[in-house]
């Protein structure tokens, strides 16, 4: 008998009791390999041994001093290290306590952005369909899924969709990727202009699609001419990294791939590796001095921003990843994780398209390669290979209506950056395993 109100209540689910490295361990000893990172988070694996020093060294001091009060030299040095390794103009960083409080955060302050700059107007969102920001309303209603919508529907604010950079799915045959990124492009800039140049604060995007899509990278330019439409009507660039960045993808923000900077980047999961709930904002210096030169605050807040020891564990995990080299292993094993994952799934009937960026990789189901024709939703066949993969110890992280909201089904992999290559190799064994008993039973 529980007294939670667990995600789904129908499972029953087993009790973590530990966890070390790449592995966690239940109450009756089984041992499981994380290799989504629980949902891309444990980026150093589990109980590092100092990132655990650095927290009992910060809980010895102070845990928790409101920032209406103080600041603190965690939160102070975990912000100079962020900024240091920022995109180009990225001045200042606000601290929150996961994704979704980073994207409304983010929405918030791209609103009183234009407000403090004399353009109070300015009032409409425009994001992408099937795109992730999190599950608070605001964050809810820039996202683009319309499962997750579609009961809190009349809570939400009105935000415009346009087309995601889904190349397996939208790119047309006689389209090279270029010319499908410059289409998409065209298509923002005509809903920009469709709802008045003067009136859009900004475009929300995740620079590599992450849960409701699995691991889908942008085509090449895409991204720049999507920093050109904005820049040309005045309208925020904001990126959503809160999956894909601080390093899951190779570098440390994903956006250092595609040569843009934007104006307000959320970031979380990886920023923390788990070990204390944190996520933040960076934002570009003319939204910092449009706030400093103007009202002198930023209207938001929460009682646990800049946590003292949520920083201090954060900013051990950043220097681990630096003094450890991390990101070398991430693109290194990043490519041994596609390569695995090629040779176990490139020809199977079943699996249409294999994609990602270092150890951020997905594949997608469908029930027929030559026509890209999905299963049909009822089987539920991503949760049939989540059991399938508990079953045999391994932890991935699928998910269902990958095309719409409602069609589709992706397996989602997102391994710590400590993962080795003997890792992998049980790992995309296991998956294997999994997908193959899952669809055996959705047959049946």
């Amino acid at each position: 008998m529980t007294h939670i109100l667990h995600r789904d209540t129908r499972m029953n689910l087993p009790q973590a009791v530990g966890g070390e490295g790449i592995r966690i361990f239940d109450r009756d000893g089984k041992a499981y390999i994380d290799a989504s990172g629980g949902a891309a988070v444990s980026c150093l694996g589990h109980n590092h041994p100092d990132v655990l020093r650095a927290m009992q060294t910060q809980m010895a001091q102070l845990a928790y001093a409101h920032t209406s009060f103080f600041t603190t030299e965690a939160a102070e040095q975990l912000a100079d290290t962020l900024i240091k390794d920022a995109p180009p103009g990225m001045s200042h960083v606000y601290f929150v306590s996961g994704g979704s409080e980073a994207i409304e955060a983010a929405l918030k302050m791209a609103r009183q952005y234009f407000v403090e700059a004399g353009q109070p107007q300015r009032r409409h969102f425009i994001a992408r369909r099937q795109s992730y920001h999190g599950n608070t309303l605001g964050a809810l209603a820039v996202g683009g899924n319309e499962w997750r919508r579609q009961q809190f529907a009349p809570l939400l604010i009105d935000v415009a969709h346009v087309g995601p950079c889904y190349e397996y799915r939208d790119r047309q045959a006689n389209e090279t990727p270029e010319a499908y990124g410059e289409r998409l492009a065209q298509e923002l800039d005509a809903r920009i202009r469709a709802l008045g140049s003067d009136t859009v604060i900004a475009f929300i995007a995740e620079t590599v699609g992450g849960a409701t899509s699995g691991a889908i990278p942008p085509v090449p330019g895409y991204f720049r001419k999507v920093r050109e439409v904005c820049d040309r009507h005045g309208v925020l660039l904001i990126l959503d990294e809160v999956m894909c960045g601080m390093g899951r993808t190779g570098t440390l923000h994903a956006c250092e791939q595609e040569g843009v900077a934007p104006d307000l980047m959320a970031i979380a999961k990886g920023l923390g590796g788990g070990y204390q709930p944190i996520g933040a904002v960076l934002l570009q210096k003319k939204v910092y001095d449009a706030f400093a030169k103007g009202s002198g605050f930023f209207q938001h807040g929460h009682t646990y921003l800049g946590h003292a020891l949520a920083c201090a564990a954060s900013l051990e995990v950043q220097r681990v990843i630096k003094r450890d080299n991390l990101l070398e292993n991430v693109k290194r094993q990043g490519a041994n994780l596609a390569a695995k994952l090629q040779e176990r799934f490139g020809n199977h009937h079943h699996v249409g398209d294999i994609r990602g960026r270092g150890l951020f990789q997905a594949i997608e189901l469908v029930r027929d390669r030559a026509t890209k024709t999905p299963f049909d939703p009822a089987l539920r066949l991503h949760a049939r290979i989540k059991k399938e993969g508990m079953n045999r110890g391994l932890m991935v992280y699928p998910m269902g209506g990958t095309i719409d909201g409602r069609q589709g089904d992706h397996v989602l992999l997102a391994p710590p950056f400590i993962v080795n290559e003997a890792d992998l190799e049980a790992i995309v064994d296991r998956l294997g395993e999994a997908v193959d008993a899952a669809i055996a039973q959705a047959a049946a």
